[in-house]
């Protein structure tokens, strides 16, 4: 873009934190101009987010931070004083931040949280705020926007949350928006209307675009030029394009190679049946008044019918809200429901909690967030033996020798086995998570969005893991994903969900490829394309 004078100017970035022996970034050198669509990629810790901070002077003080230049709208951050840099991270960029509901207040209404940079930045308050507000929120496409300035963070979806945090750094136009991984954990759909709102506000306003991602894949549909870092150092930065068609460092390549791919497990069609469900609802109350009355219900799983086959994986796939999660509670007994569950050819809809004790070992349940589902006050040795302190009466030797057993299935060292959570990375946590449910040896496994969190190159270890286990084991899964290329990859079949419905079910090759419902064509649209 020649002629137009460069918005961001990062030359020889170098950041330190206490206590490491190398920088979180090395050397980076980076530009930006207006209208331009730059994808900063790599895994986690590869000092994206790092680079960004220190970009927007948004550093911990602890930071050490040296460059020849960090430059905003021709602004040196290193060398202006706090005024300025404070100007400059209203006025002239401005951050949407990858977890809407941990970096908007939860005690604050929606309106107040966008009137204050308008208060700060603009001078305007008062009605001419609350109406600035209702035109961003209008901008971002919420739905009845003056109604929602009264809600809160938690009474907001996923999707309606980083709409929000939008509004709020385009409240002062800014020259550059920066966007540090503004989908994590959204489902496919909402991805992609996040990612094409980003976009019609870009040439829109005519910003600069920075879009941090681990996912490569979706860079390559949104951006014009990519920068791939790798521990802390620029490793490639080039056209878009030009990078996905002809990777030049081996990393590139490694992370264009980490999109889900393979086949299921093979198994039997004719395995017998393992969890069968039929009529099944989860239906919740609302109620209103000082009485509380019910007035209506939540229908979150409406009449859904479910067969898992030993040895098979079920994907469970669907937009934010349409019952996955409540339908995999229900079929453990961990969410009141209605209708008929067999497991093993036992009908366990009707037996009371202590009944079902003896049933848990069999059947386990891995969480989204291992770092939320982990106690931070167990050591990994008391994680994964927890649930032998239950079901099994083992001596400390044998329990022991059991963890390391376990710890090895999932490919983590038993060395670690006094390490705390926090103390591993996210794929890791994960691998622990997996630990602390096969221990106990169980039949079926629901994993309810157990990659959604992590790098593509992670998620893609954690799936070739899942398959061994399943071919060793002769595990069987209920997959909950909104991740319809690891749906693919791991499950025989797929059932969709749609306002608490089954919308759509049958072998996973033939829903995806040759989609029915309207819902299940939009989740296909947008993980794939036109085409399944």
């Amino acid at each position: 873009m020649t002629g137009v004078r460069r918005i961001v100017e990062i030359k020889n970035l170098c950041v330190w934190f206490p206590g490491d022996q190398e920088p979180a970034v090395n050397g980076v050198s980076l530009s930006l101009e207006a209208g331009q669509t730059l994808g900063l990629v790599g895994e986690s810790g590869s000092g994206k987010s790092v680079t960004a901070l220190a970009l927007m002077g948004l550093l911990p003080p602890a930071a050490r931070c040296t460059a020849e230049r960090l430059e905003l709208n021709a602004t040196d951050i290193l060398r202006a004083n706090a005024k300025t840099v404070r100007a400059l991270r209203g006025n002239s960029a401005a951050m949407v931040f990858q977890e809407p509901l941990s970096a908007l207040n939860p005690l604050h209404t929606i309106e107040r949280q966008i009137t204050e940079p308008l208060q700060w930045h603009t001078g305007l308050s008062g009605a001419n705020a609350r109406k600035k507000a209702i035109e961003l929120l209008e901008m971002v496409e919420i739905k009845e926007p003056a109604a929602k300035l009264t809600t809160y963070p938690h009474q907001l979806s996923g999707g309606q949350r980083q709409r929000v945090m939008i509004a709020m750094a385009l409240s002062t136009s800014p020259r550059v928006l920066i966007a540090d991984e503004p989908t994590t954990a959204l489902d496919v759909t909402v991805q992609r209307q996040i990612l094409d709102l980003l976009q019609r506000l870009q040439h829109n306003f005519d910003m600069a675009l920075m879009l941090i991602s681990h996912d490569l894949a979706m860079i390559k549909d949104v951006t014009a030029d990519t920068a791939v870092m790798k521990q802390g150092r620029l490793v490639e930065n080039r056209p878009t394009a030009e990078l996905w068609a002809e990777p030049h460092h081996p990393y590139t390549s490694a992370l264009i190679n980490a999109e889900p791919h393979g086949a299921p497990v093979p198994a039997r069609a004719t395995a017998p049946v393992l969890l069968d469900a039929a009529g099944l609802r989860a239906w919740f109350p609302i109620k209103k008044g000082v009485f509380k009355r019910t007035v209506g219900h939540v229908k979150a799983v409406d009449g859904v019918d479910l067969r898992v086959r030993q040895g098979h994986a079920v994907g469970i796939v669907g937009e934010s809200g349409s019952g996955k999660t409540t339908l995999g509670m229900a079929l453990l007994r961990l969410a009141h429901s209605r209708g008929q569950i067999l497991f093993d050819g036992q009908r366990i809809d009707s037996l009371r909690s202590s009944q079902l004790r003896f049933l848990r070992r069999r059947l386990q349940i891995i969480f989204q967030d291992p770092f939320g589902s982990l106690n931070p006050r167990l050591d990994t040795t008391a994680i994964i033996a927890e649930g032998l302190k239950v079901h099994e009466s083992l001596g400390e030797s044998d329990r022991i020798q059991r963890v390391v057993q376990t710890m090895e299935l999932v490919g983590l060292d038993p060395a670690w086995r006094h390490r705390y959570p926090h103390e591993f990375s996210g794929g890791q946590r994960q691998r622990l998570a997996i630990a602390r449910a096969l221990i106990l040896r169980p039949s079926l496994v629901v994993l309810d969005e157990p990659t959604s969190s992590l790098d593509r190159s992670i998620q893609s270890q954690i799936l070739v893991l899942l398959r061994r286990l399943q071919k060793e084991l002769g595990l069987s899964y209920l997959f909950i994903s909104h991740d319809l290329k690891l749906v693919r990859a791991l499950c025989h079949e797929v059932l969709v969900m749609h306002g608490g419905s089954c919308v759509e079910h049958g072998a996973t090759e033939a829903v995806l490829s040759e989609p029915q419902a309207p819902s299940t064509r939009r989740l296909v649209s947008a993980a794939f394309g036109e085409a399944g």
